[in-house]
């Protein structure tokens, strides 16, 4: 690995490279160990220039954005690590907003508002990024991702770059062409409708408020854990299983919202992954439901 860094140091700055960087740091969970390289490229040029260099090494990596819908391993993660967070540039032309994929979502939704431009406003308290938001086709209180995005920019596992269209972005729930091929999204066109600002605004504050009241956002988690199963919704049944606020070592059942897991304070990636199992257990044995995760659960186990 020591030959690995060395070479990252000839296309990236020292000062965005860290060694056995604790991803506790880096997720929205505060838990997971330690990645063996963790770089947090500042351009789309500056990323190409690394995974040109990775895959010539034919080193294992992960793309990561703002760590809010992953649980990663306390043995942490082999290889590389790329944070996309930095690569954020976010430009309007009429009604169009064209972002790249490490722009927070409340960010776009922002720039949506200044520009008076509806439509985003689903996506304003989503925690994540853009890129994320659209690998897993991210969506609230109805509208998704999908329906907003015209085009999204990729790199493939050549190396090559190129555009999707939305038809051919194979959006389904919780999922999408960037998951299906393992590609990395680093730019998407997304089109919106001319709206008022006071009602743009007002719809963002409506959302957001609900978001505090169902939601446990004063502690650590991932969010949704499960995946809605067909004909039911996981947070209903984990409750109605009388798992609201069960507990395994620090990670513990929401208590206001049965669909979340939350850390409260010292829990460890397995104590999140035995609770996970636990819930998946008691609601199959009670209501012969087969629950799925909706996080991605990553890193050496």
């Amino acid at each position: 690995m020591e030959k690995i860094v060395e070479a990252l140091k000839k296309v990236i700055s020292d000062e965005n490279i860290y060694i056995n960087e604790p991803m506790s740091r880096h997720t929205s969970f505060r838990i997971g160990g330690p990645a063996d390289v963790l770089i947090i490229p500042q351009s789309v040029d500056e990323l190409i220039k690394v995974m040109d260099l990775i895959k010539a090494e034919n080193i294992p990596y992960f793309i990561l954005g703002n760590g809010t819908n992953i649980i990663v391993s306390d043995k942490g993660i082999r290889g590389v690590v790329i944070k996309l967070t930095a690569i954020r540039k976010i430009s309007v032309d009429g009604e169009r907003i064209v972002s790249e994929a490490g722009a927070l979502l409340s960010s776009i939704a922002n720039a949506a508002l200044d520009n008076e431009l509806t439509g985003f406003e689903f996506a304003s308290g989503i925690p994540g990024t853009l890129g994320g938001a659209i690998t897993m086709n991210a969506g609230a209180y109805g509208p998704e991702i999908k329906d907003v995005v015209e085009k999204v920019e990729v790199i493939d596992e050549d190396g090559s770059i190129y555009e999707v269209e939305n038809g051919n972005m194979r959006f389904g729930y919780r999922s999408s062409l960037i998951q299906l091929d393992n590609l990395i999204a680093i730019r998407a066109w997304i089109h919106l409708k001319k709206g008022n600002y006071k009602d743009i605004k007002a719809k963002m504050d409506e959302l957001n408020g609900l978001r505090k009241i169902k939601q446990p956002l004063e502690y650590p988690s991932a969010g949704s854990v499960f995946k809605r199963p067909e004909g039911f919704y996981a947070g209903k049944l984990i409750q109605d299983a009388g798992l609201s606020g069960y507990t395994i070592g620090g990670a513990q059942v929401s208590e206001k919202h049965c669909g979340f897991i939350i850390n409260k304070g010292n829990a460890t990636a397995d104590d999140v992954l035995n609770l996970i199992a636990y819930i998946k257990k008691t609601v199959k044995d009670k209501f012969g439901v087969d629950l799925e995760t909706e996080v991605k659960i990553i890193g050496e186990r």
